[in-house]
C-alpha cells in the first residue's frame, strides 16, 4: 500500500460510504418505480408509444445494471479497506496511485491492469 494512502483512508472511506448510500437509494427508487409502473398498468395507444416505452425501459435497465455493478464495486472496496488490502491492485499487487483512488475510490486495479481488463472484456 502506498505510504500516502493511510493518511487519506478516512476521506476515501467517507467517499465510498457516501457513494454506497447514493447507489442504494437509486437502486431502491428504481425498483420501487418499476413496481409502481407495473401496478398502474399503463395503456399504450400506438406503436410509436410502444417503441418509446420499450426504449425508455431499456435505458432504465442499463442504468440500473450500472448502478448495481458499481454498488458491488463499492462494497468490495469497503471490504478491502476493512481487511487492509485497499490501495493494492487485485491483479498485479502494485500500489494504486492515490490520485486514481481519489477520483475512483472503488478502483480495484492500477491503470495498466484496468486497461488490460477492459481490452480483454
Amino acid at each position: 500500500m502506498n505510504p500516502g494512502i493511510p493518511t487519506h483512508l478516512n476521506a476515501l472511506r467517507d467517499l465510498l460510504t457516501s457513494r454506497l448510500r447514493e447507489l442504494q437509494a437509486s437502486v431502491h427508487a428504481t425498483d420501487f418505480d418499476r413496481g409502481s409502473h407495473a401496478e398502474a398498468g399503463h395503456e399504450v395507444s400506438d406503436l410509436k408509444d410502444q417503441a418509446a416505452q420499450a426504449m425508455s425501459a431499456e435505458m432504465d435497465d442499463a442504468g440500473q445494471q450500472r448502478h448495481v455493478r458499481e454498488l458491488a464495486d463499492v462494497r468490495l472496496a469497503l471490504e478491502r479497506l476493512d481487511h487492509g488490502s485497499y490501495g493494492d491492485c487485485i491483479d498485479c499487487g502494485e500500489t494504486i496511485p492515490l490520485q486514481r483512488l481519489q477520483v475512483q475510490p472503488a478502483a480495484a486495479r492500477c491503470t495498466a491492469c484496468q486497461a488490460l481488463t477492459e481490452k480483454a472484456g
